[in-house]
């Protein structure tokens, strides 16, 4: 065995357990992540390029914190994850307000991009399983993935908010039904469960975009009015009561013992592992 492969070998699993707070804290992170852009863009009048360059910085300074980090440490990695949601945004918002690109092909773009992830991870790894994040390489091509479901959800958001005239209220019970959806099918079909994890990653940005969208925005644009300020501190404060919820009570262990016992063919539990 090579140096590089008994030090990789050491590296914990840097992906939390898939459990519903899990998927709390993704929701949440993601509606930060539409309100998050929009407070920074328009109330601070940063503008998009401005914005984009400061939390490009940010998300290139707390990724590299992470990569380096030799196990899943809760608050680096969702702080990661808040901080790429915000330039998924912003990546979207990018190709549609400055160089207007249609949601359409937006979307299409930003689903090609995920797509070609996947297949290269797939080829490389053998396995879309985030049960066996402990490779660098394994862990950019995860946060290459993660990158694209969010910018994806945003233009798909969008598209299905705006551009079909659904209405963000509209538009966030349809994502959430197309969650149900995956759910169902995972356990009364038996679809995939990796596949079943990633569908509902993905839909999660949508929902969780329109959720900010319908919270943030004013009555006249179909929101609730509640403001992006607002809306972004109060989420932010939930994720960070349950990342330290989460932090108190973890209990991690060693991925695998030996590379002899990797079963690249295992899934991923919807809610648990």
């Amino acid at each position: 065995m090579s140096v590089t492969s008994r030090n990789e070998t050491k590296m914990l699993n840097k992906v939390p357990e898939v459990t519903i707070w899990f998927w709390i804290i993704k929701v949440l992170a993601t509606t930060v992540g539409e309100t998050a852009a929009d407070f920074i863009n328009s109330t601070l009048r940063l503008g998009l390029t401005g914005t984009s360059l400061v939390m490009g910085l940010m998300l290139g300074v707390f990724l590299v914190m992470q990569v380096r980090a030799r196990a899943y440490v809760p608050w680096l990695y969702w702080a990661t994850v808040v901080l790429i949601s915000v330039v998924g945004t912003l990546a979207s918002d990018n190709l549609v307000d400055n160089l207007k690109l249609p949601l359409t092909d937006a979307t299409l773009l930003f689903g090609l991009a995920l797509a070609v992830t996947f297949v290269c991870w797939h080829w490389r790894e053998q396995t879309l399983s985030i049960r066996e994040i402990v490779t660098r390489r394994k862990e950019l091509f995860y946060w290459a993935a993660i990158l694209f479901t969010f910018a994806l959800g945003t233009a798909g958001g969008d598209l299905a908010a705006e551009g079909l005239n659904l209405g963000y209220a509209t538009a966030a019970f349809s994502f959430a039904l197309a969650i149900v959806m995956v759910i169902l099918a995972r356990y009364l079909l038996a679809a995939n469960d990796v596949m079943a994890f990633w569908a509902a990653y993905i839909l999660t940005r949508p929902l969780g975009a329109s959720c900010g969208d319908l919270l943030s925005q004013s009555p006249a644009d179909g929101g609730l009015g509640l403001g992006t300020m607002a809306t972004s501190v109060v989420f932010l404060s939930v994720i960070l009561a349950l990342v330290v919820y989460l932090t108190a009570t973890q209990r991690r262990e060693p991925l695998l013992p030996a590379p002899a016992e990797v079963e690249v063919d295992q899934g991923v539990d919807f809610w648990s592992n």
